[in-house]
């Protein structure tokens, strides 16, 4: 079992920056891949990212490759999503979750956190 704790979260204005954090606990994220959701009201749950712990692949959604970065804290056994110029249409619950491959669908990832908020204001 894995446990998932994101953190970070916050109100930001457009065009400024955030710093997600995924924390595992119960085991480490070594045989797993991680990957970044976010779920707008109304909305059903969207890619962001994913990153591969062992070799360290990325795959990010074209709508933020070009301002979010995706990364591991080895030492803190962690992953962090780094998220610059955002948007109003960034506003989102921000979910990470753990899964066996790096994947862009909800159904292969098993294990989920609770969540952060994201808001961004105009």
């Amino acid at each position: 079992q894995v446990q998932l704790v994101e953190s970070g979260g916050g109100l930001v204005q457009a065009g400024g920056s955030l710093r997600l954090s995924c924390a595992a606990s119960g085991r480490t994220f070594s045989d797993y891949a991680v990957g970044w959701f976010r779920q707008a009201p109304g909305k059903e749950r969207e890619f962001v990212a994913a990153i591969g712990w062992r070799n360290g692949g990325r795959y990010l959604d074209d709508s933020v490759k070009d301002r979010f970065t995706i990364s591991t804290d080895n030492a803190k056994n962690m992953v962090n999503l780094e998220m610059k110029n955002l948007k109003p249409e960034d506003t989102a619950v921000y979910y990470c979750a753990a899964g066996p491959h790096i994947a862009g669908t909800v159904d292969m990832y098993d294990y989920w956190g609770q969540g952060t908020q994201v808001t961004v204001s105009s």
